[in-house]
């Protein structure tokens, strides 16, 4: 790629994207600064997203907004199969591919723009260039442009040099956002894969959806785990943030849960343990956690909360209320200071724990978001699963603002099985 200063000082003529200055001669009078500014909107409209095949198609556009004539980005795929994509212009004007893919590995080998090159086509000859799309050592192929009759000045090809070079950054930037983003979905994915498993005296249905339907997830999180005497503890939480890290940390709280859980300590002694782990390390994300402790045999629920929103309750004829409970400080802050509730819960109800994405409109008073939930109607003789399918279409969860992750349970009679005191 050409220097700046030579790029400056390389042109023949001043492409038509440099504006005369009023009276003077075109492009000798007008000042750098302004040629610079003119450069830096041009590129500014490369790159507005993380798509891909966006970026290439603004690539493009703009070529043929500088240059004139016609232009596409030649994609080289595995095993060498080449073709162009977002073209824009006359398809007609276009090289061979061969012939584009031949320029594009010579320009790419001198890690310089490709020259101007006459390219026969019906006869005649028209100018056609390709200039490699790439960046820091990345190859994504190249762009291709072709006109009638007029060459492409050298002035034009370090323009079109620039602009690749401006899609390419972004390219990579998409590819490796798809590439983490990939990662952190299936990390969430595998371990929402292996949730515990409950006594067989409680339904338990639960339910992940990332912000957006994204593959990009956060540290949204639900858990059941198995106590003595047929009792199930019920977790919902919320790491701060999104992506990898949340991720991560939000394994890590799963993992502290379920080894401070084997001790059969009240949810808000657990929670205690749970914010001494997470304080004690520097870089522990913050979260929010609701534990619920159901006991089929005495037909109760005991809650605690850090910084959490209280659960939902469903009774038999399928009206909805919240359960109020003594909120404490998130996890990782050290403060501590959680209270346990209990109420009563019988087979005819239905427990609903959520995280805040369910629930949260940007701009709206919380009381007012958790009174639409409180609003929902169901079926009296609704199952977990039919619950979980309602709340989430009756607020609209697939356009939801952050994460979202519901768990429902139903305590119905106790079967027998395997599970003895100490189960």
């Amino acid at each position: 790629m050409f220097g700046v200063a030579r790029w400056f000082q390389s042109f023949h003529r001043p492409p038509r994207w440099w504006p005369a200055a009023s009276g003077g001669v075109p492009g000798r009078d007008l000042a750098v600064p302004t040629r610079l500014a003119a450069l830096r909107t041009a590129l500014a409209r490369i790159g507005t997203t993380l798509d891909e095949g966006k970026t290439c198609a603004e690539l493009t556009r703009e070529a043929v907004r500088q240059v004139g004539g016609t232009a596409a980005v030649l994609w080289v795929g595995g095993e060498a199969v080449a073709r162009y994509e977002a073209v824009r212009g006359d398809p007609a004007l276009l090289p061979g591919v061969p012939w584009a893919l031949a320029a594009a590995r010579e320009a790419s080998a001198v890690e310089e723009a490709a020259s101007a090159i006459p390219c026969a086509s019906a006869g005649r000859a028209r100018p056609a260039l390709c200039v490699p799309l790439a960046t820091d050592g990345h190859p994504y192929g190249g762009l291709v442009c072709a006109r009638e009759r007029a060459p492409f000045t050298p002035a034009e090809v370090e323009l079109l040099g620039m602009l690749a070079e401006r899609a390419a950054s972004h390219i990579r930037h998409a590819r490796e956002h798809e590439r983490v983003s990939g990662i952190v979905g299936n990390l969430q994915r595998a371990l929402l894969a292996e949730p515990g498993r409950p006594h067989p005296n409680l339904d338990v249905a639960i339910r992940y959806m990332p912000i957006g339907q994204s593959a990009l997830v956060g540290g949204d999180w639900c858990e059941t785990v198995r106590l003595h005497f047929g009792r199930t503890l019920l977790v919902v939480g919320d790491v701060m943030g999104h992506g990898l890290e949340a991720a991560v940390d939000m394994t890590a709280y799963r993992s502290s849960l379920r080894y401070i859980a084997s001790a059969d300590l009240p949810p808000h002694r657990v929670l205690r343990q749970l914010d001494d782990t997470a304080s004690a390390e520097a870089d522990r994300r913050p979260a929010t956690c609701l534990i619920a402790r159901v006991d089929p045999n005495r037909g109760q629920v005991t809650l605690a909360s850090a910084g959490h929103l209280p659960p939902a309750v469903i009774d038999g004829q399928g009206r909805t209320s919240l359960l109020p409970v003594p909120v404490g400080p998130p996890l990782g802050t050290g403060l501590g200071g959680y209270e346990p509730a209990t109420y009563r819960l019988d087979p005819t109800q239905t427990l609903v724990l959520f995280t805040d994405g369910l629930v949260e409109h940007r701009g709206e008073d919380i009381d007012h978001s958790l009174d639409r939930l409180a609003g929902v109607a169901f079926a009296a003789t609704a199952g977990v699963e039919d619950v979980i399918d309602t709340v989430l279409a009756r607020l609209d969860a697939r356009h939801a603002e952050d994460d979202v992750a519901v768990l429902a349970a139903q305590l119905h009679d106790r079967v027998p099985d395997a599970d003895g005191p100490g189960a």
